[in-house]
């Protein structure tokens, strides 16, 4: 899909591509139209098989069998960066950020996660509705609000994961869990028409679009080796 003038995809792989700290990048998926674009702009592709591709398959099947791809070929690296090319609203400092966070915090995962300050949620429940981030009762002001308990969005945008965790517990999250916190904005997701268009505005509006990604030369298996930027 053309998302600001380049594919979709592309904008995930050059987040990736110019982290300073993420070495390699790469792309699974089933579609031999995508595996092109991927290789195009710099990630090297990983052949996912059919029964993982469907609608009912887990996103953890994916990164498990592409992990599994690359332990066999004899490359284990320590931490998994797994972004979601449906959340591109997104920049590489926030993934250099987040990288020394999971190592300083000593975790074992993380998430990208906004916070709805200015959203009054509840919750629907058998015994009726419950307010979660503010007392219906003893409503105060924004500025006023106890922020010691916080309720968070998970963005799906970004999620760093040890690998031993994912191959062992089977889940991206787990153990000594962190978040990297990111704008409200920046949670907005591709699963509709609407939300292309939106995530497209707001991609505009933010200048996220002034930095396109960039295609390479050479071969195009050749992982690539981040320098901190094009």
């Amino acid at each position: 899909m053309d998302f600001c003038g380049y594919p979709l995809l592309a904008w995930s792989i050059a987040a990736a591509r110019d982290c300073p700290d993420i070495g390699c990048v790469y792309v699974s998926t089933d579609s031999p139209d995508i595996m092109k674009v991927a290789e195009q702009y710099g990630a090297e592709g990983i052949e996912r098989p059919v029964e993982l591709a469907g609608d009912t398959a887990s996103s953890e099947s994916a990164l498990i069998h592409a992990c599994s791809i690359l332990m066999n070929r004899g490359i284990r690296p320590e931490r998994v960066v797994f972004l979601q090319a449906t959340s591109p609203l997104r920049e590489s400092s926030e993934l250099t950020e987040a990288l020394s966070r999971f190592d300083e915090d000593k975790l074992d995962s993380l998430f990208s996660a906004s916070e709805p300050e200015d959203f009054l949620m509840w919750r629907e429940t058998a015994a009726g509705l419950e307010s979660l981030n503010y007392a219906v009762h003893d409503r105060k002001r924004r500025q006023e609000s106890n922020t010691a308990d916080r309720i968070l969005i998970e963005t799906g945008s970004f999620y760093i994961t040890r690998l031993s965790l994912l191959m062992e517990e089977g889940n991206r999250l787990g153990g000594r869990i962190g978040y990297y916190p990111v704008p409200v904005w920046k949670s907005w997701e591709i699963d509709s028409e609407e939300s292309f268009r939106l995530c497209e505005t707001m991609m505009k509006i933010h200048g996220l679009d002034r930095q396109p990604p960039a295609t390479i030369a050479g071969p195009s298996q050749r992982p690539y080796q981040s320098t901190g930027g094009r």
